[in-house]
Order: C-alpha cells, then structure tokens, then sequence
C-alpha cells in the first residue's frame, strides 16, 4: 500500500491588504498573499505565495509554492512549485523544479542536488 503523505497545515497567514516591509523567519508553512518586500527565510519550512501575492524579495525556504508575483531569486532546498497565474521575474534554484503550462518566468533555473 502506498503511504501518502499529510497535507500541510498553515501556521502562519498574511492576508490580502497586508503590507509587510523587512526580514520574514519562519518555521513550519507560511502563506502569503499581501505584499512582502525584504528577505523571507526558513530553516524548514514551506512558503506558499497566494495568487493575489506580490513579493519583491529573497526567498530561502526548504519548499516554494509560487501562484503570485515573485520578483526576485528563489533557493529552496527540497523543490519549487509555481502554478499559475504566477509570475516569476529573478533566477529560481532547486533539486526539483515544477512549472505549470501559464506561468510566466523569467530568469535562470539552476537545479544542484
């Protein structure tokens, strides 16, 4: 038998009409759908950018889920996930690399084990 794995529980949520200026640390899974502009780092940790997100930063995370605007590189660990309508402009690197058919990139895509 297969063994699936638990859907992710949101620890932390900045919601739609939040603006939030500086460095963002976090453990766990973060979602964001204001606008964020800074550094966003986590240990281990998931951010999920919200559709209505814009984020003008630096992200380090274990594991991105992008469906926003993200300007600006993305390093995560574990694997990067963008699905439309997001929008990436800045350079992307990961082991796994996902990238639906609708989303809009531009950058470079590095992907090191």
């Amino acid at each position: 038998m297969k063994k699936t794995k638990k859907p992710q529980t949101i620890n932390t949520l900045l919601g739609a009409g939040t603006s939030i200026e500086g460095t963002i640390e976090f453990n766990n899974t973060v979602r964001m759908d204001g606008n964020v502009k800074g550094k966003i780092s986590s240990k281990q940790g998931t951010v999920i950018i919200g559709e209505r997100a814009v984020v003008n930063a630096e992200i380090i995370v274990d594991v991105a889920i992008i469906m926003g605007e993200v300007n600006g590189t993305i390093h995560a660990k574990e694997k990067i996930e963008v699905y439309p309508p997001g929008r990436i402009t800045g350079d992307i690197q990961a082991p796994v690399v996902l990238i639906q058919a609708g989303v809009v990139f531009n950058g470079n895509c590095f992907m090191k084990v």
